[in-house]
């Protein structure tokens, strides 16, 4: 398994980032070769995407969900990955953002591929256009603001019914 991480500063509020990156169904906006993320559940997101010329599809799990300081994942079916991005505010209104993937070539076309440096160029050039994608829109996108643990789920504070007292 490939291992790779990529650094970029976003001059946003790391809340503004990391509402952002929550967008999952958004990806397609700046991931290159990522068709569509449809999200099944608050942890579950089903992937399709063009890999070496190849439509892959997969379903992976949110294993961490911290907010506006981590999300990891992992693959439980399909393309064989895993990974985790990481919010750190760098002043009030900066963010960087440390972006880790871990994943498998299948076949030889996607392991020459990994070797040249592929798959980690096209990150980078995810990272770079979703850099400009967040600076440009800013703040006003609502984020999932709940937690994930393994497979505890807390809801997102402002999703549960409030009690009133008389």
């Amino acid at each position: 398994m490939s291992r790779f991480t990529e650094h970029m500063a976003v001059d946003v509020p790391v809340r503004v980032a990391y509402d952002r990156w929550t967008r999952f169904e958004d990806f397609p906006s700046f991931m290159d070769g990522v068709e569509r993320v449809k999200q099944l559940d608050d942890r579950t997101l089903e992937w399709t995407a063009s890999v070496a010329g190849v439509r892959k599809t997969w379903t992976a799990e949110i294993v961490d969900q911290t907010p506006d300081k981590r999300i990891a994942w992992k693959s439980v079916d399909g393309a064989d990955n895993a990974g985790a991005v990481l919010f750190e505010a760098a002043g009030p209104a900066t963010t960087n953002l440390t972006l880790t993937i871990d994943a498998e070539p299948d076949g030889p076309i996607e392991a020459a591929g990994d070797a040249l440096g592929f798959l980690e160029r096209r990150v980078k050039g995810d990272l770079e256009r979703f850099k400009k994608l967040v600076e440009r829109t800013g703040a006003g996108v609502d984020g999932w603001r709940g937690d994930i643990k393994g497979d505890e789920v807390r809801p997102d504070p402002s999703d549960l019914p409030t009690t009133t007292t008389t």
